[in-house]
């Protein structure tokens, strides 16, 4: 674990090392999409047919470690199920089983110590694994691969930004559902609201736009306010959803072995292309100004900005490089702000050019 606390993302950036290393390249910055969305073989959207009953969305993360498992790809995979305590305490393991996989579906929107359990790799029997995790865990995890007694690893990379501590998390439920004790689980989502999920079934939503931005501000961890890693460009596989449209899962290939994952599934799977429609410039720069005030919007005008923006606003690969846009300015910010002396360092190459395509506020 030493490793692991040196590799630490928010320490040592190394995105161009990394990239290099484990998909024999780093990003070419002169193309659009890899600027955006990291080293790309391929670029797919898809949905699970039939999907994982009690799946977050349709299960395509669930059903490739329960295919690794089956088709002895792997020995193991590393997920987070919940604490029997807590459905949104996060509970690192190496699942052996396909119900112990299953046992992982939904996310878990708080801090989550998944490298804790490579200690339990040696004399455990497991040569091939699967990692599943975020930018931040599959950076260290990178970083210290060759340390770890395996024959192969895999990597299954989610998109992620803006997670929390348990309490920072009640805090933010609290603010936003009208039920906080009953929601399962929420995601924000491309037609520009957040879905709640609660026990009974129902389905909640709200617009981004009436989130209580002054209460919220600083309950996210200083560590995703300085990421700029929101695509996982380290995985061998991403899959999330910021770059479908409404209803899909987004899938990036990013070398052979992610190939190779989602060859588990892939006659599973309703594909198609990905796409993208309208412009997110102009919503950007106002929405820069709007966080950095910490405007909060009464619910009515909230509700009509959603419903103008779900039906003009950006979509597919443009609503991603939207949420990617209003996500990097912000960090660069918070970082130059908090911690001038490494913005220089810390913020990447590709995050700089993204940033200074927009007028951020003073210092």
């Amino acid at each position: 674990m030493a490793y692991v606390r040196r590799a630490c993302a928010f320490l040592n950036q190394r995105f161009e090392a990394m990239e290099t290393a484990a998909h024999g390249r780093s990003r070419d910055l002169a193309n659009e999409d890899e600027l955006y969305f990291g080293v790309s073989q391929r670029m797919v959207t898809a949905r699970l047919r039939p999907a994982i009953e009690g799946a977050q969305w349709s299960g395509i993360v669930s059903r490739i470690g329960v295919r690794a498992l089956e088709t002895g790809l792997v020995d193991a995979v590393l997920c987070v199920q919940q604490s029997p305590d807590d459905r949104f305490t996060p509970l690192p393991v190496l699942a052996r089983t396909p119900e112990q996989v299953l046992a992982a579906r939904v996310n878990k929107p708080t801090l989550s110590p998944n490298l804790e359990v490579l200690e339990q790799l040696p004399g455990s029997g497991i040569r091939r694994l699967l990692a599943i995790g975020v930018g931040c865990q599959v950076q260290a995890l990178r970083a210290v691969q060759d340390t770890l007694p395996l024959e192969q690893l895999y990597v299954l990379g989610l998109p992620c930004v803006d997670n929390v501590s348990r309490a920072g998390l009640q805090t933010f439920l609290e603010s936003a559902s009208d039920s906080p004790a009953t929601v399962v689980h929420y995601e924000f989502m491309q037609d520009f609201r957040i879905h709640f999920r609660h026990s009974d079934g129902r389905e909640e939503t709200v617009p981004f736009f009436g989130l209580d931005t002054p209460k919220l501000k600083n309950v996210f961890a200083p560590s995703c306010l300085s990421c700029f890693d929101y695509v996982n460009g380290g995985a061998d596989l991403v899959v999330g959803y910021m770059g479908a449209s409404f209803g899909r899962q987004w899938l990036t290939v990013r070398n052979p072995r992610g190939q190779e994952l989602l060859d588990l599934v892939e006659t599973e799977l309703d594909l198609a292309p990905v796409s993208s429609r309208g412009d997110r410039r102009a919503a950007v720069q106002q929405g820069i100004d709007a966080y950095d005030k910490a405007i909060k919007l009464p619910r009515w005008l909230a509700e009509l900005v959603g419903f103008i923006v779900q039906r003009v606003g950006p979509q597919g690969l443009e609503y991603g490089r939207f949420s990617i846009d209003s996500h990097f300015t912000r960090n660069a910010l918070w970082v130059r702000r908090h911690h001038p002396e490494k913005a220089e360092d810390h913020i990447p190459g590709f995050a700089k050019a993204i940033v200074a395509r927009y007028r951020l506020p003073s210092l």
